[in-house]
């Protein structure tokens, strides 16, 4: 499949008359975006404000954050079976807007939602401080049961967000970027002298809130699967998750998954880049063993000389980790992990809840227990009161001055597993 992804760089927001796209400002028609994304029975009421990188803004609590696209040319639409109809995404064109994302907030649905400061020592943290944010407040009825709270602000996101990507439709993009990953045998024969290097992508499924969807279907109902990685730049994958804030990959995050496009950018070079297999993170014994069989089975199987393993959340699926791991060397193919850790605030925990021999080479994305102090902001959207409940705070984490105390796994995106540099597998 070859994809094009055509970038238009937005520089500012600002709520217009009309929503388009004017050198470079995206105007936001606040009345007809409500009238676009309103409607759910479950929400009574929906409001929008704009936050800018290095605003005095704090958003929380964080429930998704999603990049605004819309489909060029080719199969499907943006997010298939959720917002368009089911249909194989991951070739044409799409056009995204880079530098601008929709942030859902409101009250709270999990206790695992995180914070995004646009300035101050929290947004060191959070690549989401860079961003133009057009935030969507949704308020649910009262009484509403979790489950239903979080799909109706999951659906009313990504409407927005496809909302907003429709005024990209007729925009020359300023940049283009090609993927592309042809038929396996084709794929091996293009680069027979280089190694082949996989990625096994493990999606957060425990349920419980934590949830993440695959073309619309549940990702904990599915066995191990090959995709192609054009598949998971055009919006196939997307986040339901409320698990804790710095673990988390948010709608944004799948879709410009760095550790895709790190390996794209070594196809050719040091690597042949042959594809992504998923995999699920589960909660019962027996299906953690049967998914891991199946991804080192599927390794094997495409005759991968490597792979990167990233995780998603953590302690109960450092298990899945640690067992797609061993499961993968045990086959005769190299792997990398990729990790945060939880290793206490004073860093001399055990880091994982797991751990095996074979797992000697480790991408880690830092300590989430590490301590940071958050500096009164002028505004907040949302609802502060929840830092003192979301996961990384705790009882008077919010200070009688407006300070914060809290561990960076309350900032969304702060140890994120798939956003890092080139990820090697040496020793192939």
């Amino acid at each position: 499949m070859r994809l094009e992804l055509g970038k238009i760089f937005i520089k500012d927001v600002q709520f217009g008359e009309k929503t388009e796209v004017k050198d470079g400002v995206l105007f936001v028609n606040k009345e007809e975006m409500l009238q676009e994304i309103g409607g759910d029975e479950h929400i009574k009421s929906i409001d929008i404000e704009l936050a800018h990188p290095g605003e005095s803004i704090r958003i929380t609590p964080v429930k998704d954050v999603i990049e605004p696209r819309v489909k060029v040319e080719g199969n499907g639409g943006v997010f298939p079976g959720i917002i368009s109809k089911v249909d194989t995404v991951g070739e044409g064109r799409t056009h995204a807007l880079k530098g601008v994302a929709v942030v859902t907030t409101g009250k709270i649905v999990g206790f695992q939602e995180g914070i995004v400061d646009m300035t101050g020592e929290g947004a060191k943290y959070t690549p989401f401080s860079k961003l133009n944010n057009v935030v969507v407040i949704a308020e649910p009825v009262d009484g509403l049961r979790q489950h239903d709270h979080e799909k109706a602000v999951r659906m009313i996101g990504f409407k927005a967000a496809a909302y907003l990507g429709k005024v990209a439709k007729e925009l020359t993009p300023d940049e283009v970027s090609v993927y592309e990953t042809k038929p396996l045998f084709e794929q091996a024969a293009e680069y027979p002298e280089l190694p082949k290097v996989g990625y096994v992508y493990m999606l957060q499924t425990q349920g419980l809130l934590h949830d993440t969807y695959v073309y619309g279907v549940d990702a904990k109902q599915i066995v191990p699967t090959i995709l192609y990685p054009t598949e998971v730049l055009d919006t196939a994958i997307v986040s339901g998750n409320c698990v804790s804030a710095c673990d988390k990959n948010p709608s944004y995050v799948h879709m410009n998954n760095g550790v895709i496009e790190e390996l794209y950018a070594q196809h050719g070079k040091e690597i042949n880049f042959m594809g992504v297999i998923i995999t699920n993170e589960n909660v019962y014994l027996a299906d953690k063993e049967r998914s891991s069989n199946w991804s080192s089975k599927l390794c094997k199987y495409l005759g991968l000389d490597a792979v990167i393993v990233s995780q998603e959340g953590f302690g109960n699926p450092d298990t899945d980790l640690i067992m797609n791991c061993k499961k993968i060397e045990m086959q005769g193919v190299k792997t990398v992990i990729v990790t945060d850790e939880y290793a206490g605030r004073d860093g001399a925990s055990q880091s994982l809840a797991d751990a095996d021999v074979r797992a000697n080479a480790v991408v880690t994305g830092g300590n989430a227990n590490q301590v940071i102090n958050l500096p009164k902001l002028d505004r907040v959207i949302g609802h502060i009161e929840y830092v003192d409940v979301i996961a990384g705070g705790a009882a008077g984490a919010l200070r009688p001055d407006g300070t914060i105390e809290v561990e960076i796994q309350a900032i969304t995106g702060a140890t994120n597993e798939t956003g890092f540099g080139y990820l090697t597998a040496k020793g192939y």
